[in-house]
Parts: structure tokens; C-alpha cells; sequence
């Protein structure tokens, strides 16, 4: 399992009111169990027994800095809800749902996040024109990352 993938597990246990949740895969078993709001490390365990059985602590899943808004940004950030990949059309071979310039009400659809395999519809929460993307298109994003500037 990527470390990727076992960030957005340990984000996605953190934010919710699941305590515990544990997969099991090909490669192996995962468990992550949130004790006091804090989420407990990871321990994959393999699949298949080796010579001398020990569980593994996963190294610490790297942190990605959020993509700063330039100097020269005023406005309104409009921020990821949440950890995914990021993109700027319903499907690859279509339009993207604004560009820079285009004047979104609240509730227009920007963009679409995926997470895990799940697309969810991020929607303008100002009315404006779109004056910065700061994602490219299928860049991961963190939650609270900021996507567009509306002004």
C-alpha cells in the first residue's frame, strides 16, 4: 500500500467518528485506530508470513505544504473540502467547468475531487469571476488547500 493512500486513510479516520478501521489487502493488513483525536501510528502487517514475523510501523506519510496563494492574490480562496486528486472536467475528454476569467454564482460547479474513487462536485461558495486556478489538473490536494481565487 502507498503512502499516499495511507494518508488519505489516517486524514479520513481523523476527520470522522470511525474510532477504528482496519484493510486488508494483497500486500497486506493495515489498522488504524484514533484513541483522544489523535490518530495512533500505522502497522502493516504482510500478507504472508515471513522468516521472522514482526509488525512494521509505516514510515510517517510525508506532508505536502499547501500551494501558497501569490502576493499579488486578492480575493476569495475558494479550498479544497478535502484530501484528492484534483480535476478541472467531468472526464478527460470534455471541457473544463470554468476557466480563468469566468464568472461562477455560489453553487456553480468548479471542479471535481476524487477521493477514494469517489468524484465529488466542488462548488463556488461566492459568486465573482475566477481570477486564479492554483491546481493543475491531476495534481493531488490536501485538505484546506486553496484551489481558485473568486474576486
Amino acid at each position: 500500500m502507498d503512502l499516499r493512500k495511507l494518508k488519505t486513510l489516517i486524514d479520513l479516520v481523523s476527520d470522522s467518528n470511525v474510532s477504528e478501521l482496519e484493510i486488508t489487502e494483497a500486500e497486506g493488513k493495515v489498522r488504524i485506530v484514533k484513541s483522544m483525536g489523535v490518530t495512533s501510528p500505522v502497522v502493516m502487517q504482510p500478507a504472508v508470513p515471513v522468516v521472522a514475523p514482526a509488525p512494521v510501523a509505516a514510515p510517517p506519510a510525508p506532508v505536502v505544504e499547501a500551494a501558497p496563494v501569490t502576493e499579488a492574490a486578492t480575493g476569495h480562496a475558494v479550498k479544497s473540502p478535502m484530501v484528492g486528486t484534483f480535476y478541472r472536467s467531468s472526464s478527460p475528454g470534455s471541457a473544463p467547468f470554468i476557466q480563468i476569467g469566468s464568472v461562477v454564482k455560489e453553487g456553480d460547479t468548479l471542479c471535481i475531487i476524487e477521493a477514494m474513487k469517489i468524484l465529488n462536485e466542488i462548488e463556488s461558495d461566492k459568486s465573482g469571476t475566477v481570477t486564479q486556478i492554483l491546481c493543475e489538473n491531476g495534481q493531488a490536494v490536501e485538505y484546506g488547500q486553496p484551489l481558485f481565487i473568486v474576486e
